[in-house]
């Protein structure tokens, strides 16, 4: 036995059992603190889809001109009839208010903005002067094999259109533009030709219902642009792509 009158013994166990306890905080802690650092990153995944998906159905509701141009329509109306919270729609109006589809009005909620026929006619001359170069550019560069791999794309248009489905015709219209200017590798080219292409499929107020000849021939175009990429066919090219765009 020691001066100190412990046992060595005694000594030995005491210092055996706080090794184990101070071993043992780390982990207590790291277990404590996990959770707290994975749950907002959860939250914000889920909202955000919430929003996505909203957003794409208000896109959808206005190429299919079920949100008519001059109507006003209320976050907490809209929420009900997607059946979430007015808060995904609001964040899904301003979002279409930066793209210039509605107004915010204070109070009242999102009217849809009106359109003519210039304002369409000035968004086709603009996709067409900055498209028709760039694939045309392409053209000269990219082989034959690239341009079929954007058959499914071509082919999931012309089904849309075959069901007479405008909103799903415009989505699979704006997919295979961007597919096609991908091939540049320009994303800034690629996320404006896709803003200029959404704000020119919403109709125009009182315009009929987009009929499924029309939209099935518009699919059309794609396949032909195709035949004539893949040929290396470049006046063809031009002659298919400009009328597409509705420009001379």
């Amino acid at each position: 036995m020691l001066a100190s009158g412990r046992d060595p013994e005694e000594d030995r166990v005491h210092e055996a059992a706080h090794g184990r306890v101070a071993a043992l905080i780390p982990a207590q802690t790291a277990a404590v603190q996990k959770p707290a650092v994975q749950k907002p990153a959860v939250r914000k995944v889920l909202r955000h889809s919430v929003r996505g998906q909203v957003l794409d159905a208000l896109r959808a509701a206005l190429a299919d001109g079920e949100l008519v141009p001059g109507e006003i329509y209320s976050g907490p109306a809209l929420g009900e009839r997607f059946g979430v919270s007015a808060t995904p729609v609001r964040e899904a109006m301003q979002q279409l208010a930066l793209e210039g589809a509605v107004e915010c009005l204070p109070n009242r909620g999102f009217r849809v903005l009106s359109r003519t026929p210039r304002t369409l006619a000035e968004l086709a001359e603009v996709r067409a002067l900055l498209e028709v170069p760039v694939v045309l550019g392409l053209a000269r560069t990219v082989p034959a094999e690239a341009w079929a791999a954007l058959r499914p794309a071509a082919a999931a248009a012309a089904a849309a259109a075959a069901a007479g489905d405008p909103a799903g015709y415009a989505d699979a219209d704006r997919a295979f533009h961007r597919e096609l200017l991908s091939l540049g590798g320009n994303e800034q080219l690629v996320s404006v030709a896709q803003d200029l292409h959404r704000r020119s499929q919403w109709p125009l107020p009182g315009a009929p219902r987009a009929r499924r000849a029309e939209l099935v021939r518009d699919a059309a175009e794609h396949t032909a642009l195709l035949e004539a990429l893949v040929a290396g066919d470049l006046p063809l090219v031009e002659q298919v792509l400009r009328p597409h765009f509705g420009v001379g």
